[in-house]
């Protein structure tokens, strides 16, 4: 990925630096500079006009639009803005440069201000070292700080209850409420200069006169620490979906990840770049320079990979498609500029400002196409028979057909700030996180759009970070994997009638995790270990079975914090912290396995574990065969990883005589008792569901059903009598007291 910059021949500021630029819509850019004119934009064209010229004794230091799609209301573009000055004051200004209000807000420069989200609220800082916050009519609300040095820029939190400001080589973030904990850190060895807090990945970034820049998580852990630059770093800004941000300095400009790796750098001759601001869908930057240039960058040459494709957005417009098997190469034309693309399950799916393009990769010469209502796409999520696309207005399913399937709603939906760890897709359930609540995800039924089960959302006791649902197998079974906020790994049911089903926790310190894409094998980092649960469902059949049923391998290769990009077929692909791919490969038998299983072939799946002749594969099919009720294979998939003692139960079970005994006896195998006694109640075998509890030490459980069905109580006695004998124990229990007085033993 690199940046594609443009400058005109002769700066439209003349001689003056350009302190200020902010974007309308995907084409129209505004700048501020110390000339005191407001210029429009228009890259494609080149063009500018002037708005507005300012008073001689105004300079601007910062420009910030009104967040557009306030209240429901979607506009597609902004319609004001508040620009700061060095007089003291901040002025609202109408898109069509008429100055609606200006107001006294600090005592020297205002030198940064911002709306919040919801464009309740606006920011200001100033040289007085005040934090003030404002409401949208410009009345002031509050003064949030006061400290003795000037406060040189502020951001937002995502959900705009905590502001972020500096105080010299420190940040501070400070909720609005009063008398919660303000958190400080020492943040550079320099001055800082700019911050950004981006509202998708709720990462921060810093830059500073030590000619660093810093990621940082919402807690002021440093996520990455860039290598010393040769000038101070002037700017710094995210954009919008939270990917990418750029990086502004002395004929500078670098274009890096969100963990904060380089991808580009630029250096063109621009003088110190004092504002970045990114457009509304990703595609380009604009920087305002100290030599009275704006500059203009797009982001080309992105790259997706899928099996043996590779694809290269090699121009705004123009798709270069590379298939690695027999090097043919296709390009492919559009008619407005790419936004955003994904490729996976034989089908490339690119948004442009208007359209969708859904290209099969058998066939690139005849693309499906339909319209968009919003046009900014903000992702593209994937499953084997349909694709989401998730736009400002909301989220709608489509067939590769191009026709839509639904578009599911939840309350309180905002879908500006979900992104691939916070929504998941399958064949026939769609999974978002909901922001209103952390612990809660929603869960949708694909082809309706309507909430699964009894439409209660899956809670948990913790806020969650990540969530993944398996791409195969039967409806009825499909899992949610989700890491949590202590980072831990839980995998839980999606359907769930009624009962709740247990969230069960398989792993510890997990930074990142996938699904493959044609079996239900899972895979994550962990801690400092990759692993793979060759067979997840393990821990809903046999518990104990979990840890023989894994791959793990030394993960200290990748370097710190790695993410697992792909799980295709038989090989993972991880990029490491330095922007680097790592390519694994897995055992292929596991994948067969899966395929066997799901088509019942056990003699076939016996015959592969006796070729392989390994552990983990025979742990897998032993659960498999208990999850799937097949007594045969479960026997000898036991007896070869040598336990005897399961051998043993299972041949006990198969000695039983009626068919709802041996079930209630396999639900006991996989630890559900409730489950077990609930059939053998319902099969009228009291009898056995007494035995049950009796076998489980559950007295009181035994003893109730005794009574209750008003049988066998002098059994339930015998066998306490017995048991408190053997421990030589006497009866303290009154119940018992109570039955044995009136029943003769």
């Amino acid at each position: 990925m690199r940046l594609k910059t443009s400058l005109l021949k002769e700066p439209k500021h003349i001689l003056y630096l350009v302190s200020c630029v902010g974007w309308t819509a995907a084409e129209e850019l505004y700048s501020c500079s110390d000339d005191h004119q407001l210029l429009k934009w228009n890259p494609v064209t080149n063009e500018t006009t002037r708005v507005l010229k300012l008073p001689q004794d105004v300079y601007p230091i910062d420009l910030h639009w009104f967040p557009r799609g306030i209240a429901g209301k979607k506009q597609s573009q902004a319609e004001s803005f508040v620009l700061t000055s060095s007089d003291g004051k901040f002025h609202l200004i109408s898109k069509l440069g008429r100055v609606e209000k200006s107001v006294e807000a600090h005592c020297g420069a205002v030198l940064a201000g911002r709306w919040n989200y919801e464009g309740t609220a606006l920011v200001t800082v100033g040289e007085d070292g005040q934090v003030k916050i404002w409401s949208k009519s410009g009345m002031l609300r509050s003064t949030l700080a006061q400290q003795g040095t000037p406060v040189y820029s502020v951001s937002w939190a995502p959900d705009s209850d905590k502001v972020l400001y500096t105080s010299g080589k420190q940040l501070i973030i400070k909720p609005l409420q009063p008398n919660v904990k303000v958190l400080q850190w020492k943040a550079h060895d320099g001055l800082i200069l700019k911050t950004d807090w981006n509202s998708v990945n709720d990462l921060i970034l810093s830059a500073g006169e030590d000619c660093r820049y810093k990621v940082w998580d919402s807690f002021g852990r440093v996520l990455y620490n860039s290598q010393p630059h040769e000038y101070p770093i002037t700017s710094i800004a995210w954009a919008l979906d939270g990917e990418l941000f750029a990086v502004g300095s002395f004929n500078t400009l670098r274009l890096c990840d969100k963990t904060g790796w380089s991808y580009a750098l630029e250096k063109p001759s621009t003088g110190s770049i004092f504002a970045i601001s990114w457009s509304i869908d990703g595609t380009q930057l604009a920087g305002a320079c100290g030599n009275g240039q704006v500059i203009f960058a797009h982001v080309v040459e992105q790259h997706w990979e899928w099996k043996n494709f590779t694809i290269t957005l090699i121009k705004r417009r123009t798709m270069k498609v590379h298939n690695v098997i027999n090097d043919a190469v296709d390009l492919l034309e559009f008619r407005d500029r790419v936004i955003k693309a994904s490729l996976n399950y034989g089908y490339l799916v690119v948004s442009t400002s208007l359209q969708c393009y859904v290209f099969s990769t058998k066939n690139w010469n005849t693309p499906l196409i339909f319209d968009l209502k919003e046009g900014t796409v903000s992702l593209i999520l994937q499953a084997e028979r349909h694709f989401l696309l998730v736009d400002g207005g909301g989220l709608y399913l489509y067939s590769y057909e191009g026709r839509l399937i639904s578009s599911p709603k939840y309350p309180g939906m905002r879908t500006d700030i979900l992104n691939a760890q916070t929504v998941s897709l399958s064949n026939d359930t769609l999974a978002v996180k909901d922001k209103a609540d952390e612990k809660v995800i929603c869960i949708f039924e694909a082809l309706s759009g309507k909430p699964l089960g009894d439409g209660k959302p899956l809670t948990h006791k913790t806020e969650i970070v990540e969530i993944a649902l398996d791409q195969k197998g039967l409806t009825s079974e499909r899992k949610i994997a989700f890491i949590d906020k202590n980072r831990d790994l839980f995998i839980t049911s999606v359907k769930r009638f009624g009962k709740e089903q247990k969230i069960v926790k398989i792993g510890t310190m997990v930074q990142s995790l996938a699904w493959n894409d044609t079996s239900n094998i899972l895979c994550g980092i962990q801690d400092s270990r990759f692993t793979v649960w060759y067979y997840p469902n393990t821990v809903y059949v046999d518990k104990d079975l979990l840890p023989k049923t894994l791959y793990e391998k030394d993960a200290s290769e990748f370097s710190k914090t790695p993410q697992i990009v792909s799980f295709v077929g038989n090989q993972i692909t991880i990029r490491r912290a330095d922007g680097s791919l790592v390519h694994l490969h897995i055992s292929p038998y596991p994948a067969i396995l899966h395929g066997y299983v799901s088509t019942s072939r056990w003699e076939d799946g016996v015959r592969l574990c006796r070729f392989v002749k390994d552990q983990t594969l025979w742990a897998c099919l032993a659960a498999m065969a208990v999850a799937n009720k097949d007594m045969t294979t479960a026997e000898i998939a036991y007896a070869a990883i040598g336990e005897i003692d399961k051998v043993q139960y299972i041949n006990s079970i198969k000695d039983l005589p009626s068919k709802e005994s041996r079930l209630a006896h396999m639900l006991l195998f996989s630890g559900n008792t409730q489950e077990a006694e609930t059939l053998l109640l319902q099969s009228g075998l009291v009898y056995q569901a007494i035995q049950v509890n009796i076998n489980l030490y559950n007295w009181e459980r035994a003893l109730d059903l005794a009574v209750k069905h008003r049988t066998h109580v002098d059994t339930v006695l015998a066998y306490r009598q017995k048991f408190l004998e053997d421990f030589g124990k006497k009866e303290t229990n009154q119940r018992f007291l109570q039955y044995a007085e009136g029943v003769s033993v």
